[in-house]
């Protein structure tokens, strides 16, 4: 059985009639829509380009018994407890994702979690309407960039210091403040929201942000609440092994809902990218057929704001083992990338801005966890790949 019918729930199906199981499967979806993908309701959806993102895979072919708009309540003794009522199971997939955090307030605010969601904000992102976006993160920036294409005006209204902070750390997430100014967006940082009123935003401070449509922006938390008292542990997600593994024999989870441990890190990582949902479902699906199999990837993520193509790869460290190196002046140049490098001079993240081929050959490094050349690495024109040490 699969608990969740986004895209890491669908590609466990996949994965598990690609490595040969022939069994029953259950899909268990709290939505009505048939599975669709989620990056781009923050991009295409929102920018009024398509209406649909279903999954493009063959359910019937795959013989499974789907079974939408039933949620998940309680999982005890080989039994899934939903809405619809109980569904018994001998291997289990968790792959519940994660729900958006809400804010304090009795005005509306909008989220951007599902097909539905996006479409209703969209509708609201008129010519002249005025749009406070709260949390400079990566959808927050994203909701701004689609906003402000659409005529909003927008402010977006950030507690960090610098867009990105959490993700990037602000050395880093402060190049990006310029982009705000640029598509005529207010960036409002180091801005601490009270609540969310009829007609806009009351800050920490007091102070009014006038707005006709708000959208909350601030992160999500794992769906995991129907897992208490199961035996299943849980701390910031699922708790699962490098095998993507829980403490119950026969579970596994995937995609937004899981932090597993990270050999390559050395750490635990949940990540929630799309390409966490799209890979960790083979070895989950390996895991729960009795195969060995190890979860260690190079978390990937993409984001497409202000004109601008953003990627990322690896896990950013911070502290006195670790130090940036730019190739670029993200100050002056339109093209640049920002590394993440250990004390051995070891490539454990970097962010690019409209340098695919360096975030392509950058992730591979740190996938091999070899040694570079900051001189070189630090010349632009220098191909990555060249600044290897043997």
């Amino acid at each position: 059985m699969v608990v969740g019918a986004g895209l890491a729930g669908v590609r466990s199906i996949e994965a598990l009639r690609a490595q040969g199981y022939a069994g029953r499967i259950t899909l268990i979806g709290q939505e009505r829509h048939r599975p669709y993908d989620r990056p781009p309701l923050s991009k295409a959806v929102l920018l009024g380009e398509t209406d649909s993102t279903v999954v493009d895979s063959d359910l019937d072919a795959l013989d499974v018994r789907l079974c939408l708009g039933a949620a998940a309540k309680g999982l005890r003794d080989g039994v899934v407890e939903t809405t619809e009522g109980e569904v018994d199971y001998d291997g289990l997939v968790i792959a519940t994702g994660a729900a958006p955090i809400r804010l304090r307030g009795e005005g509306r605010q909008h989220v951007l979690r599902t097909i539905d969601d996006a479409i209703a904000l969209r509708e609201r992102l008129v010519a002249g309407a005025r749009v406070a976006v709260i949390g400079a993160g990566w959808i927050g920036a994203e909701v701004a960039t689609a906003a402000a294409r659409a005529g909003c005006a927008v402010t977006v209204i950030e507690a960090g210091e610098t867009p990105l902070a959490a993700a990037l750390g602000p050395d880093v997430g402060g190049h990006t403040i310029p982009w705000y100014a640029e598509a005529g967006v207010e960036l409002r940082l180091g801005a601490m929201v009270g609540t969310v009123d009829s007609g806009g935003v009351t800050l920490m401070s007091g102070a009014r942000v006038k707005a006709d449509v708000v959208v909350t922006g601030v992160g999500v938390r794992p769906a995991v609440g129907w897992l208490k008292g199961s035996g299943v542990e849980l701390d910031n997600g699922v708790l699962v092994d490098e095998h993507l593994k829980t403490a119950l024999p026969g579970v596994v989870a995937v995609g937004d809902c899981a932090n597993w441990w990270s050999r390559r890190f050395r750490r635990r990582l949940r990540v929630e990218h799309w390409d966490t949902a799209l890979s960790a479902p083979d070895t989950a699906a390996a895991t729960l057929l009795g195969e060995e199999a190890v979860y260690d990837p190079v978390p990937y993520f993409w984001s497409e704001q202000f004109g601008r193509m953003v990627q990322f790869a690896g896990h950013p460290q911070h502290g006195p083992a670790v130090r940036l190196l730019r190739r670029g002046d993200p100050h002056t140049d339109a093209k640049w990338t920002v590394c993440w490098l250990t004390r051995e001079d070891r490539l454990t993240a970097l962010l690019t801005v409209d340098r695919p081929r360096d975030v392509v050959q950058g992730r591979r490094i740190v996938e091999g966890g070899r040694k570079v050349d900051p001189v070189r690495l630090a010349d632009p024109a220098v191909p990555l790949r060249d600044c290897i040490l043997n």
